[in-house]
Formats: C-alpha cells, sequence, structure tokens
C-alpha cells in the first residue's frame, strides 16, 4: 500500500522542479531551435518562389523580344525581296524601253551593210560580167 504522508508532497515537489527544469533546459531551446528551422524553410521557400517568378518574368521578357526581332526580320526580309523585285521590274523597263532604239540602229547598220554588200557585188557583177564577155568574144572590151 501507498502511504499518504510528507514523502508524497515531497515527490510531488520534485516532479514539478524536475519539469520546469526540463522545460528551461530542454524542451524551449529545442522548440526554438525548430521554430528558427521553420522560419528559415519558410524563407527559403519564399526566395524560391520570387526567384522562380523572377525567372518566369524574364523568360517571358525574352520570348517577347525573341518573337519581336523574329517579326521584324521577317519585315525587313520582306520590304528588302519586294525592293529587288521593284528595281528589278525597273532594270526589266528600261531596257523593254531601249529595244526598240536597238532595233532600230540593227535595222539601220543591216541595211547599212546591205547596200556596201550590193555596191560591192555590184562592182563585182559587172567586172565578171566583162570578163565573161572577153573570153566569149575573145578579144578585149575595155
Amino acid at each position: 500500500m501507498v502511504s499518504l504522508d510528507y514523502s508524497l508532497g515531497i515527490q510531488i515537489i520534485n516532479f514539478l522542479l524536475l519539469i520546469w527544469i526540463l522545460n528551461v533546459l530542454l524542451y524551449k531551446p529545442i522548440l526554438g531551435m525548430i521554430e528558427k528551422r521553420k522560419q528559415r524553410f519558410a524563407e527559403s521557400e519564399a526566395e524560391v518562389k520570387r526567384l522562380q517568378q523572377t525567372v518566369e518574368e524574364k523568360m517571358a521578357a525574352y520570348e517577347e523580344k525573341l518573337r519581336q526581332a523574329k517579326a521584324a526580320a521577317l519585315d525587313e526580309k520582306n520590304e528588302i525581296v519586294r525592293q529587288g523585285s521593284e528595281e528589278a521590274k525597273a532594270i526589266i523597263d528600261a531596257v523593254r524601253g531601249q529595244i526598240p532604239g536597238m532595233m532600230e540602229e540593227f535595222h539601220k547598220r543591216m541595211e547599212g551593210e546591205i547596200g556596201s554588200a550590193k555596191q560591192v557585188l555590184a562592182q563585182q557583177a559587172q567586172g565578171l560580167s566583162v570578163e565573161i564577155a572577153e573570153k566569149v568574144l575573145g578579144r578585149s572590151i575595155r
């Protein structure tokens, strides 16, 4: 049997004193460290989220700049192609404008060459006809 005497009161006081000492020396420092760890994890998590959001914003800005650069390059390419086609059309039109003049000049040169060829042939024909007549007649006609 358990007797209820003064030793029970000492045991209760001893137990309460032990709880208070353990609370001051062991539980509160461990709970403080656990709380600090939770705070560091929360801060780290917040920092990770902030950095991730910054990276996402920068990626979105980069992709937008890349899209704009591609659009600008495409516009510039189209402009260059358009200018090239306009220049080619202008050159073709200029050459087409020169063709009648070149044809006229060609016809004039051809007519001149035909005229000079006729003169040469007429002279040679006259000389040949005199030679043929001399040979046929057997005497000199000149």
